[in-house]
């Protein structure tokens, strides 16, 4: 699960002592993607708490949204443990020292974010609420423009051809 040698590159002239970044080099999401996650999440409560709006009354809902969420929960820990292993920061706001593409990131280039997206669908499914398929595809919008693309951009900008080449060899999402 390491990153693949020809694919890391040195922090641009200028990065800050010790964390490989200046102030500017980042992707420039729009938000955080947990902070995204968790704000939809709590709409969907309100929503549901002032407008009831149930999926359906069968248990089995419930049980096939405990098993997004652990699915989900395990992408994102499987994905977060190959940026800690190559040592590149999971916050967006900071520069990243490698393209990941061992583990979870041979799956998809956004494995976090599939799994912040299943965890989401999950919790829906649990609450029982028409409300967060809803929502959730507010949050993707969101997520696809305010955060990934940008993030896209920037990768390909800082790491050019190597990024080309796992670009096209990794689907985005599944």
């Amino acid at each position: 699960m390491t990153p693949n040698p020809s694919l890391q590159r040195t922090p641009q002239s200028g990065a800050a002592e010790g964390r490989g970044m200046t102030k500017s080099d980042h992707p420039r999401v729009i938000v955080p993607p947990p902070l995204l996650y968790g704000g939809g999440i709590l709409a969907v409560l309100a929503m549901q708490w002032a407008w009831p709006a149930p999926i359906s009354g069968h248990i089995i809902i419930a049980w096939i949204g405990a098993v997004l969420i652990g699915i989900g929960f395990a992408l994102d820990v499987w994905g977060a443990f190959g940026m800690i292993k190559a040592r590149t920061p999971i916050n967006p706001y900071r520069s990243p020292r490698a393209i990941v593409d061992a583990g979870a990131f041979r799956v998809s280039r956004n494995p976090l974010y599939v799994g912040l997206d299943l965890i989401f669908l999950g919790v829906a499914l649990v609450l029982n609420s028409l409300w967060g398929p809803s929502m959730l595809v507010l949050v993707l919008v969101v997520m696809h423009y305010g955060v990934i693309l940008r993030e896209e951009r920037y990768l390909e900008a800082k790491f050019g051809e190597s990024y080309r080449r796992y670009r096209t060899a990794v689907r985005r999402y599944l």
